[in-house]
This record gives C-alpha cells, structure tokens and sequence, in this order.
C-alpha cells in the first residue's frame, strides 16, 4: 500500500491548526500529517505537541526559528522521503484549501507525477478575495506561462501532491526561493525533468484567521525568478 503525507508549515496558526487536523482525520484515510513548524511565538508549536500525541497519523517537526516557507516544505520533503513515504502533498495551515479536497488529490495523484490543486482551470475558483488580489494573481500566473512556457494554470498553487521519485530527483538543498517562488520553481524544475503535471480544480477561500503572511518582497522574488528558471541546469 502507498504511504501519503501532507506537509503543513505553521507559524502562528494556533487558532487554526487543531480544528484543521480534525478536520482532515475525518474526512482523509492512510494520510499521516507532518507540521513544521518555525517555533510559533503563539503556542502552534505546543499544539502540535499535543495534537501528536492524540493523534498517531500527526508528527511534528520543530525548527528554532522562522525560516521561511520554502525551506519548511524542503525540510518537510527530506524527512518524508526518509520515512518512505510515497505520496508528498502540500498544504496551507489556515483553511485556505479545503480538506475535503485531499482524496481528489490522492486520486488524481495515480495519473501524473504531480497534481496540484488549481484555482484557474475550469470549475476552479477563488472566495473572499478582493478583485485587485485575483486580477494580480492571474496576472502573475499569466506572466509565468509566458516567460517559462510552463503548461500550468496555477502556477503559484500551494495545495499539490508529488511521486516520491520526483522529489528524490530534486537537487532539494540546491533550492533556496520562498513563498510563490519556490512554488513556482518546483513545477518548472517538475515539468523539464519530464514527469507529468496535472491540474485539478479548487475552490480556494481566503484564510479564517490571522493575517497572511506573503509579502511584497515575495512577489517581487517570483517575478525576478521567472527569467532565472530557463538557465537552471538540472
């Protein structure tokens, strides 16, 4: 039987996080759950502890600070293929991505390398966000596809699953891009490694509680990263 694990980075999300992991227990069979977490001021960290602890599927893992997101899913993905797990997913931590959507994506997981969870494909969509946000997002998405030829509608999704073997081809301490960076640069190096990419639709609700955490300085990384992913030598 194939072994699946969802990664969720955490950094002040203890409002969140025990209501999210219920909530995927219920409704998700043969997933185990990994948080990382980057020692949330707030008390994530010791809610993870706790939810570790009720839960057999939860494992934590504690960073001594915040590190920033791509490296939490890099950490993430290297203690997954350390456990022999063969099924990878991402997940966000405040709801954003429904976790009703996980077994869609297990399933759909069985015709590609890598699935991910699109809001930009037919019958995908997004909620409560403000129509300047979708305009730019959509625009950013568009401005991907154009520079990289990348054949994917969401290109900054971060609710997708991966093949074991496509991370263990990933020169993984080699990528060092955060926030829709490095969502952004694990599709590109997927797609020219030559494995399969599919899109699923989502509908995509902004977060229940706190705050975003994506910044300017995040998106002014994407866009300067786009003209860098053509030269990368796998």
């Amino acid at each position: 039987m194939n072994r699946n694990i969802i990664i969720i980075p955490t950094y002040n999300e203890k409002d969140n996080i025990r209501k999210l992991i219920e909530e995927i227990l219920s409704c998700s069979k043969d997933l185990d759950i990994l948080i990382v977490d980057d020692n949330s001021p707030d008390g994530t960290s010791q809610e993870a502890d706790s939810l570790s602890r009720l839960y057999k599927e939860v494992k934590v893992l504690h960073r001594p600070a915040k590190l920033g997101i791509g490296k939490a899913y890099i950490e993430g993905f290297k203690w997954a293929l350390t456990y022999n797990y063969e099924h990878i997913c991402e997940m966000d931590a405040d709801f954003s991505h429904n976790p009703r959507d996980i077994p869609r994506l297990l399933s759909a997981i069985g015709e590609c390398d890598l699935c991910i969870g699109s809001r930009y494909i037919k019958w995908g969509d997004v909620v409560n966000w403000a129509f300047w946000r979708q305009a730019l997002s959509r625009l950013a998405n568009f401005y991907i596809r154009f520079v990289t030829r990348l054949p994917v509608k969401d290109g900054t999704a971060g609710f997708k699953c991966f093949k074991r073997r496509v991370l263990e081809s990933m020169p993984l301490l080699e990528i060092n891009s955060e926030g829709y960076s490095f969502q952004v640069e694990m599709n590109y190096r997927t797609w020219a490694k030559g494995f399969g990419i599919k899109e699923i639709p989502i509908v995509f609700t902004d977060r229940r509680q706190g705050r975003s955490k994506m910044s300017k300085k995040d998106v002014f990384e994407a866009f300067l990263l786009v003209w860098r992913l053509p030269f990368i030598k796998e």
